[in-house]
């Protein structure tokens, strides 16, 4: 019985090891961030950074792998801060890489996900040629794939003019840590903090998140 139960202790501790493995805090840096004109993955029209930012006081853009573990476990509670924050000035918007346009689509119906999307590249050997490795490696996100990877804009800190947004910002280069997310999007859209505290201790053991390598069943959210 000690045996069995000494199993199911290891076999626990391996599945949230692949549930949450990423974890980075959100630190600033400075990055040329340009504005983008990219395709929608739902309707396929074009979706341009600047005019989405628009009246926003605080704009999360997340670039995401479809496959990747790490992605899915971020993906429930960014719906529930854009459900709970849009209205006070939030805005996610999500862009997609390295799968099928139709991959991206069964990802936002599967996870339920209505917040903006776009995409940027459709095949993972597109890897080392888009703007998200580039903007990821000028921060020192040395990850294989990156994924999730963002970049917390403040739209009133915008260049007015040209293709650049920022040349500074706030980026994690992993997994949001889901309660330092929310402390700072509250700070950031001048709402009053709450009890949360952050915590990074479940950070656990980076695993690579590879999208030829098997991992522990997925939980639908």
């Amino acid at each position: 019985m000690k045996s069995l139960f000494a199993i199911a202790v290891i076999m626990f501790a391996f599945s949230a090891g692949f549930a949450q493995n990423e974890q980075s805090p959100i630190v600033e840096k400075d990055i040329t961030y340009k504005n983008w004109t990219l395709k929608s993955i739902r309707t396929g029209e074009d979706v341009t950074l600047r005019d989405l930012t628009h009246g926003k006081k605080l704009v999360i853009v997340v670039y995401y792998a479809p496959w990747c573990m790490n992605w899915r476990h971020d993906a429930p509670f960014l719906q529930r801060f854009y459900d709970k924050y849009k209205a006070n000035g939030l805005e996610i918007v999500a862009v997609g890489e390295y799968d099928p346009l139709s991959s991206m689509k069964n990802n936002l119906e599967y996870l339920k996900l209505t917040f903006p999307a776009v995409y940027e590249s459709e095949n993972r050997t597109d890897k080392q040629k888009t703007q998200h490795y580039e903007y990821r490696r000028s921060t020192g996100d040395m990850r294989n794939w990156g994924s999730p990877w963002y970049i917390l804009l403040e739209p009133a800190a915008f260049e007015k003019k040209g293709d650049t947004l920022v040349k500074r910002s706030h980026v994690i280069n992993g997994e949001m840590i889901e309660t330092e997310g929310e402390k700072f999007i509250r700070q950031k859209l001048g709402l009053p903090a709450d009890d949360t505290k952050a915590d990074i201790s479940k950070s656990g053991k980076i695993e690579v998140c590879d999208p030829d390598k098997k991992s522990a069943t997925l939980v639908k959210p």
